[in-house]
């Protein structure tokens, strides 16, 4: 093991986004805190950026759907001595079809992944942050932030808290040494929609999804330079514009079409 404690720490950072970050994070040679619900795959992502990099990697499993686990998290990370450098809240979860009809137990699960749990890690980590002077925050938000999403309602509300609440610290922040950034993505080629139950959707079926790499490197690039956030991707820079002066029915109308089943007649 490195002598280095200064670790960044990555929540879901075994697949999608998460992994390609912890990639990113690991080439430069940073230490990484990998947090996921699956030690199996943490162990293969692990095995994988360690065998490739000269690096330490430390794993933690939790499942952060439970918000108590959030702050066991922090104890356990502090317990260790570990100082995270960096703190990238990736971890992230949607649910589809039309809110009369959904499960509104995963919808609050989803809450307390995507809100709440993203809160506690980030109160707590901040905090040492401040204190010390330095240190850099990336949130996984969403173009879901900026538009109303039929078919994904607690999701595209969930990403507008994330987006909102990472603006108003950034303010607080100013002139702390602390910054944290925003990554904006639009529909991504990760496992969101095999969770998410939204494999019929047209914009997964017709649509084209971006790489997660790509993605990736989008926030890297954001993060390091201290930015306040970033959309990722041309098309879905072009669809925040238009949706900043577009009424909101018509947005919503929008992106109905997009996330309809492809055997929708409505």
């Amino acid at each position: 093991m490195k002598s280095n404690k200064n670790y960044v720490l990555i929540t879901g950072g075994t697949s999608g986004i998460g992994f390609e970050l912890s990639k990113l994070f690991a080439k430069d040679g940073y230490n990484l805190i990998l947090v996921a619900r699956n030690e199996n795959e943490l162990k293969k992502v692990s095995d994988e950026l360690q065998q490739q990099n000269d690096i330490d990697v430390v794993t933690i499993s939790k499942d952060l759907f439970y918000p108590g686990n959030a702050f066991e998290l922090y104890d356990e990370v502090k317990a260790k001595n570990y100082a995270v450098e960096i703190l990238v809240n990736d971890a992230g979860q949607g649910l589809y079809g039309e809110f009369a009809d959904t499960d509104i137990q995963k919808e609050i699960d989803i809450i307390n992944l995507n809100i709440t749990s993203l809160v506690v890690i980030t109160k707590q980590f901040v905090k040492d942050m401040k204190k010390r002077g330095s240190g850099k925050i990336l949130q996984l938000a969403s173009v879901a932030s900026k538009i109303p999403g039929p078919f994904q309602s607690v999701y595209h509300g969930t990403k507008a808290f994330v987006l909102s609440f990472t603006e108003a610290i950034r303010n607080e922040l100013k002139d702390t040494g602390v910054t944290i950034t925003a990554l904006m993505p639009g529909a991504t080629d990760t496992d969101f929609f095999n969770k998410a139950d939204m494999q019929n959707a047209k914009i997964v079926q017709e649509g084209k999804l971006a790489p997660a790499a790509d993605v990736a490197k989008d926030g890297y690039k954001a993060l390091m330079a201290g930015d306040d956030k970033v959309v990722s991707g041309f098309m879905n820079k072009v669809q925040v514009a238009m949706s900043n002066i577009s009424p909101d029915e018509t947005v919503a109308k929008m992106v109905h079409k997009q996330q309809e089943p492809v055997n929708s007649d409505k």
